[in-house]
């Protein structure tokens, strides 16, 4: 949907589905949002908001659909230019035929606005001749008024006769002009037919010396001048530029023609049609935008990003490194202000398929004393955008699935998920969250012994206390769960489990922190997770489940060091990576606290939204 005022045809269509069209919409609008406030009019059969297909991002408009025409024409009365966190939001029927859409019928522009007026004053003031389908006041991106806006009829009588009543009228004291709306097409091809037949020429880079009658002298050899004008400054001194207005417009492009980039007493000229100052910005803005997106385009999928590098390799030794793999344009380490290696660099190639063979054969391959990590080069927004996708997917997902089932513990959206430490044992006062089935999950970093291998307590060796090595070390297994609403089939069940945890506990007191008890009655110390190292051999070897087991079993810790309060939702959030990168992140804590930060960074902004979200609600 256009974000201006669209087209409709000039008859009147009764909308065929009760399908509503909301925009304007803040960002971080949500489909909840959306359905608290729609669904007090009538029961909403389901609600879109519209995002971004790789970055998730909410494209500012939703549609809002009705079992009941009538809820959507309450709607549509009722809720217009409402207030959706602070910004109003514009509601008219869904139209998806975009021929419909595009015809321009009834659609007019109004411009010489007063600031004050906003979409709802507008709409008051048109309302008077005719039925409006859809108005809005174009905002800046302070929010402001820009002076102009559009106002959408049902038919063109409609639209006819507000042009004829309010055209050159006062609206809060300024003649405002009422006229049909032109699409942007047509109004480009018109600007570049009166550009194309200008007669006023800026010069620059003129000499000092050159005054108001020596310009007009350089150019009346061209055409008849009507007025030249050197900038001076406050003193009276030229500023070195100024205008020429011809009488004809082929004379200025004569002019134009025959003098840029001319050398005039020693400097040369530049020529050319005279701008507007925000056509000048405009065209700047889109000459960046141009080369930014020609920049992008020529690097695409040919730099290469480099990290987890030692300290002693140059420039020269990581072009060596990677000249095997075909012809490098540019190789660069990053360093700091002392020009220390930042441990990651750049290197580019001159054909995509040589970059994708340095990724497939150099990713993990040892330089120095260490495994690189190499991926295609992506900026930093992009990066951040990604996490934000995945954690807005997360959260998505857990709001569809946050439905209680009877007789179980309910879900909370939003909590951390719950990943047990190292040890498999939780801290005192830690409380897991379960998941949306209502099942306790089995502890997912819990290390586990060799299949087949029973552990005994010491003393029992081989006893009816055995523990099939599934379990956690040093606890029993969980008695059966009784069927869900039906009696439980071991009246005692909670007793013995009870006993049982006892029993274990003191069984790790008698134990110590780390041995482990073989079935003879030896025990065995156990190394710790943070002394084992874990090699991509030894990773590689796994399924890709126990990868991320093993990858999780030696990341928690290390991020609970640091961020307890959200060790577990970053562990997951850090899973998400590829496995070679989260091996670089276990040898590497720099890299570690930067991503950690990187994610808490994500994490805050969804808890301000969120916060900000329920302050709304509860307004």
């Amino acid at each position: 949907m256009s974000p201006v005022a669209t087209a409709s045809p000039a008859t009147v269509v009764p909308p065929a589905s009760a399908s509503l069209y909301v925009g304007e919409l803040d960002p971080t609008v949500t489909e909840a949002m959306l359905f608290e406030m729609f669904n007090m009019i009538g029961p909403v059969a389901s609600i879109r908001v519209c995002r971004d297909a790789i970055t998730r991002r909410s494209l500012g408009y939703a549609y809002v659909n009705y079992h009941d025409t009538v809820d959507g024409e309450r709607a549509l009365e009722t809720l217009n230019y409402s207030l959706i966190k602070g910004r109003p939001c514009r509601i008219m029927w869904s139209q998806r035929d975009p021929s419909l859409r595009k015809t321009g019928s009834g659609n007019i522009f109004i411009k010489n606005l007063d600031t004050t007026i906003d979409n709802k004053a507008l709409h008051d003031t048109f309302s008077a001749f005719g039925n409006i389908l859809s108005c809005k006041i174009a905002l800046d991106e302070s929010g402001n008024s820009k002076g102009y806006g559009f106002v959408h009829y049902e038919t063109e009588e409609a639209a006819d006769s507000a042009i004829k009543h309010v055209n050159g009228m006062l609206l809060n004291d300024k003649k405002v002009f009422v006229g049909r709306h032109v699409p942007r097409k047509e109004r480009q091809a018109k600007i570049e037919e009166l550009r194309s037949k200008f007669t006023n020429v800026y010069v620059k880079n003129l000499d000092l010396s050159i005054d108001e009658a020596g310009l007009r002298e350089l150019f009346e050899k061209y055409g008849k001048v009507t007025s030249a004008m050197v900038s001076v400054d406050d003193d009276g001194k030229s500023r070195g530029f100024g205008f020429v207005n011809f009488e004809r417009s082929e004379d200025a492009h004569k002019a134009v023609e025959g003098l840029h980039d001319k050398e005039v007493k020693g400097k040369v000229l530049y020529v050319s049609r005279a701008q507007k100052k925000a056509e000048r910005e405009d065209e700047l803005r889109r000459q960046y935008e141009q080369a930014k997106l020609e920049k992008l385009a020529k690097y695409q999928g040919v730099n290469l990003y480099v990290k987890n590098l030692d300290d002693d390799i140059d420039d020269e030794k990581l072009r060596q490194e990677f000249s095997v793999y075909g012809a490098i344009t540019s190789a660069k380490i990053m360093r700091d202000d002392k020009d220390n290696s930042k441990g990651f660099g750049f290197v580019c190639f001159s054909e995509p398929d040589e970059a994708t063979r340095a990724i497939t054969e150099a990713n993990g391959r040892m330089i120095g004393s260490k495994p690189i990590y190499v991926a295609l080069a992506q900026r930093k927004e992009i990066r951040r955008s990604q996490l934000e996708a995945q954690m807005a997917q997360r959260n998505q997902l857990r709001m569809q699935q946050a439905v209680a089932i009877p007789g179980g513990p309910s879900y909370i959206p939003g909590a951390p998920i719950f990943y047990a430490p190292p040890s498999g044992f939780m801290a005192q006062g830690q409380r897991p969250v379960f998941p949306p089935n209502g099942m306790m999950p089995r502890p997912r970093w819990s290390p586990q012994p060799p299949q087949g291998q029973q552990m005994s307590v010491a003393g029992y060796p081989g006893g009816p206390q055995a523990f099939p090595a599934g379990n956690m070390q040093g606890r029993p297994p969980r008695p059966p769960r009784p069927a869900r609403g039906g009696a439980a089939s071991h009246p005692n069940s909670r007793g013995q489990g009870a006993g049982q945890r006892k029993f274990a506990q003191n069984n790790r007191h008698a134990n110590g922190n780390n041995p482990s008890i073989r079935a003879d009655g030896t025990v065995q110390e156990q190394q710790s997770d943070a002394a084992s190292s874990l090699t991509a051999g030894a990773l590689a070897s796994a399924s890709p489940e126990d990868q991320k087991q093993m990858l999780g079993e030696r990341l928690y810790p290390m991020i609970h060091a640091s961020q307890p309060d959200y060790s577990g939702k970053i562990t997951g959030m850090l899973l998400e990576m590829d496995n070679s990168e989260l091996l670089d992140l276990l040898e590497d804590q720099a890299a570690l606290d930067a991503k950690i930060q990187e994610a808490m960074d994500v994490l805050r902004d969804h808890l301000a939204s969120a916060e900000g979200s329920k302050e709304t609600e509860e307004t």
